[in-house]
């Protein structure tokens, strides 16, 4: 039954990814910005942080507000989070990419299980990869 439920989980993914696709800047660039961000959504669909590393530089942070204080930790955080929760349904929209030579801002709109978010993102390129170097993200009510 979890075989299935993966399996479900995977398709509805690549199709969300699809329209990702659909809807990002058109820079040769944003396939690897693409490929970073897919990793931070498949690890989520997993619940396995081991997938979203590759896509996050070792110093990122992620960052929110919570009432009226501003919440910013170690990336770690959110593996955390990944390994703790377990597999869940997720999916994103790019609604705007910017790429400036090795650095871009991502904003995307997401769903993680049944919570809808406005995540922001900075990548910068290392190498052949994008990197995030930090997430930003709004829950929506």
């Amino acid at each position: 039954m979890k075989q299935i439920v993966v399996s479900l989980l995977l398709t509805i993914f690549s199709i969300m990814t699809t329209q990702a696709e659909s809807n990002c800047c058109q820079s040769p660039e944003c396939a690897g910005i693409r490929a970073a961000l897919d990793l931070y959504v498949q690890a989520a669909i997993q619940g396995d942080s081991k997938i979203a590393r590759p896509a996050f530089a070792e110093t990122a942070t992620i960052s929110h507000v919570e009432g009226d204080t501003l919440i910013s930790l170690p990336i770690q955080a959110l593996f955390d989070y990944y390994d703790r929760t377990g597999p869940h349904g997720a999916s994103y929209v790019i609604e705007e990419c910017s790429v400036a030579g090795d650095v871009a801002i991502v904003r995307i709109e997401s769903i993680f299980g049944s919570t809808e978010f406005s995540d922001m993102f900075t990548l910068a390129k290392d190498g052949e990869n994008w990197k995030i170097i930090s997430k930003v993200f709004h829950v929506k009510q």
